[in-house]
């Protein structure tokens, strides 16, 4: 199905209560609602963070979006889930209770890789921590229902997406149901799901009871086993499709081949051949699969089997494209999840109509002046996309937006601009980031729609750039000229990761990029130096990183600026071994890289890579008991010491990569040279030393680095003289609130 073929946002006539106007702020109290001259409110969204009228902020957007229908939207904001009390506060929703964890996934935002509760909570007031329970899609859809036996519950957001169906969960080391179940809500909204809550909260309006609305892209819900929309559906089994075996390219819709022939019988036993068109087989052939559900493995089969487990992630994968994606249905006991197609991607047109709706662009007024982070990062950036083709496969972005960009138009960027610099208090003329998941994937699309539709790869860039990608900056450019000549803009800058084996497809961007929007550091995400784990990332060689590089340094210098990239790398992650990280040590070691904080790989429900670090299989090719197995580093102790190859230059970790680098037979390293990664002394006062006095004593005398040091691109390149260190995020803390990584 094609993007013209969903009823545009704009269309619907609007619900008879949107003769209240708007709302300053969408109300969070009775006596907000009592000034707004409401009895009751049509729609209330319950969230686990603060409530900043934003478009970067999910309750926001989806709250302003139901208000342009006409609907009474309440927000209650970071309820205290201890007992249904707080979910009274503003009464009983006529139409539902939308439900959500917030902009990150509640056991992400609470927990590091290491299973540690974090300090702070970058989208509560003060980032005060434990203001969101554990699981919070579950309990607070537990907590409404106890409020309100009677009210619908509508479950979305990021957590509910990672969640729909049978999942590993990292944090409790087990298999878990689909969150449908456990939350016994009435309906999931999975992905961006604009269209399917307007068109939801219409049939709703108009008396349609919500267990009768089975059709909604983009929704997943519990049916009996065996249910099927009409009796025309044909259900196959998914071990079948996928036996397990390589992806099949699909049919092209411009292949040459010669046309199948249907025969029939006539009179006298002659064969009557008729040619059946390449139009005529391909319509039948979408009719079929639009009438197809795929069955996976039950959730009792995936918490069982891990053979299965990866074979359902890898089929859940490849029906992801909106264009020829089937449903899906996983058996839970006695009933099903059954998932609808994925949801169809907004047009420019509606991207400008969600975000330039009449935002407050503040956060709401209980919260005084507490400083909430989240809001603090994101203020003064402005989000020009949504989506990424990338594919990698530790990455949630995939599974949520999708891989079909989403762009806004010039216009609506730069009239969101100018409403920073008017309306935003504290705004110096420098814009923080105007970029998304992945900065420079803005307009990118495939080259012909029909392609597009009919496409199973699970990324567009690896193993390398799909020739049918149009990987045109052209747009970009424009943009970025057009914005950084607007009065009053001192300064646009690009914050948001980018994928350098695009850029460098474009010199004129890379030089525009590096002349104009670098504020001295420029992100950038390699992940690591070796094949074997960056083929399980699906993530490109360090051949495109070099290219980028001596792009970067060069129109650095003809800019008469001193700029440094900022690589990001993770360690631990499925199909690294200890000595690709030694390998990285030492190329971190050879480019004068000293990293500050590093990430550990941390396995999110549904992402691919978590498929591999559960069942040590790899569900990018054929899974059987026999095929691939992925190396898993799970052991505490050597992900300390993937971490610690990160950090070779901090002598913590010392002892620790002396005994690894022995083990490995590559003592070799170990010594005062510069081929060797560390020292064989150490300073008094750190790691385990147990070299004797004279020799600690001698090395105290020696300077040492600080272990905050920052990142440089080359041995010898100085910071700038009164230059601080940029300013450095949690690493599993997004810099911004749309998604947990950014760029690829």
């Amino acid at each position: 199905m094609s993007a013209t073929a969903a009823k545009p946002l704009t269309s619907y006539r609007k619900h008879w209560a949107q003769r209240f106007g708007i709302a300053p702020f969408l109300p969070m109290s009775r006596a907000e609602m009592d000034t707004l001259g409401w009895d009751e409110c049509d729609i209330i969204l319950v969230t686990g963070d603060a409530y900043i009228d934003h478009p970067s902020f999910g309750m926001a957007l989806v709250g302003r979006l139901l208000e342009a229908q006409g609907f009474r939207v309440g927000i209650i904001s970071q309820p205290d889930w201890h007992s249904p009390a707080d979910f009274k506060r503003l009464g009983q929703p006529r139409l539902y209770f939308g439900i959500t964890a917030g902009n990150m996934d509640s056991m992400v935002n609470r927990y590091t890789a290491d299973r540690k509760i974090r300090s702070d909570d970058a989208y509560t007031p003060n980032a005060e921590p434990n203001k969101r329970p554990d699981r919070a899609v579950v309990v607070y859809a537990q907590r409404a229902r106890e409020a309100f036996p009677a009210a619908n519950i509508v479950i979305g957001s990021i957590e509910a997406s990672l969640r729909r169906i049978a999942h590993y969960d990292y944090w409790s080391d087990k298999v878990r149901h689909s969150v449908l179940p456990d939350s016994k809500a009435d309906l999931l909204l999975f992905g961006n799901a604009e269209r399917a809550l307007v068109e939801l909260s219409h049939r709703l309006a108009k008396g349609e009871a919500i267990e009768s609305i089975r059709d909604l892209r983009g929704s997943a819900f519990m049916a009996p086993r065996g249910w099927k929309p009409t009796a025309d559906w044909a259900e196959v089994d998914s071990t079948v499709l996928d036996t397990p075996g390589a992806v099949h390219p699909h049919p092209d819709p411009y292949a040459m081949e010669a046309d199948k022939q249907e025969a029939k019988v006539g009179a006298g036993g002659t064969a009557i051949v008729r040619v059946i068109s390449r139009a005529e087989r391909l319509a039948q052939h979408k009719a079929a699969r639009a009438h197809t559900v795929v069955r996976l493995p039950s959730y009792e089969q995936v918490r069982d089997d891990p053979v299965l487990y990866a074979h359902a992630s890898r089929v859940f994968h490849l029906e992801s494209n909106p264009g020829n994606a089937r449903a899906l249905v996983q058996g839970h006991g006695a009933r099903d999840v059954w998932l609808n197609p994925p949801p169809i991607p907004l047009s420019t047109e509606e991207m400008d109509h969600v975000f330039g709706l009449p935002y407050a662009r503040a956060p709401h007024p209980s919260y005084g002046e507490a400083k909430i982070p989240a809001w603090e990062m994101i203020r003064f950036s402005i989000n020009i996309m949504r989506g990424c083709f990338g594919g990698c496969t530790f990455c949630s972005i995939t599974e949520h937006e999708g891989r079909i960009i989403q762009s806004r138009s010039e216009n609506s960027i730069l009239h969101e601009i100018e409403q920073i610099r008017d309306k935003t208090p504290g705004f110096t003329g420098v814009i923080s980031d105007l970029g998304g998941p992945t900065a420079n994937m803005y307009r990118m699309a495939c080259k012909d729609p029909k392609i597009e539709n009919s496409c199973r790869r699970l990324s567009c860039v690896y193993p390398g750039i799909c020739e049918n990608l149009n990987t045109d900056h052209a747009p970009l450019i424009s943009l970025y000229r057009k914005a950084r000549a607007l009065p009053g803009i001192k300064k646009i800058l690009v914050g948001s990761g980018l994928r350098y084996d695009l850029a460098v497809r474009s010199p004129e961007y890379v030089r525009e990029l590096v002349t104009h929007h670098v504020g001295g550091y420029l992100k950038i995400a390699p992940e690591h130096t070796q094949e074997g784990p960056l083929s399980k990332m699906m993530k490109p060689g360090m051949g495109a990183y070099e290219r980028f590089k001596q792009m970067f340094d060069k129109f650095s210098k003809e800019a008469g600026k001193e700029q440094y990239l900022i690589p990001y790398f993770i360690a631990a992650h499925p199909g690294t071994t200890d000595e690709d990280m030694l390998e990285l040590a030492l190329w971190l070691k050879r480019n004068g890289f000293r990293l500050d904080q590093v990430q550990t790989f941390l396995p999110t429900p549904l992402a691919l890579a978590t498929a591999m670090w559960h069942t040590e299989k790899n569900p990018l090719r054929k899974v059987t008991a026999e095929s691939e197995a992925v190396a898993v580093v799970r052991g505490g102790r050597q992900r300390k010491l993937h971490k610690a190859f990160l950090r070779y230059h901090d002598p913590e970790n010392w002892p620790l990569l002396r005994e690894a680098m022995k083990a490995m037979g590559r003592a070799d390293l170990i010594g005062p040279g510069k081929r060797h990664l560390i020292p064989a002394w150490q300073p008094a006062g750190t790691g385990t030393s147990t070299l004797p006095q004279r020799q600690t004593a001698h090395a105290e005398k020696r300077p040492q680095k600080s272990a905050l040091a920052t990142r440089r691109s080359t041995p010898a390149a100085p910071a700038k003289p009164g230059k601080a260190a940029p300013a450095r995020r949690h690493p599993d803390v997004p810099r911004h609130p749309l998604s947990r990584r950014k760029g690829g």
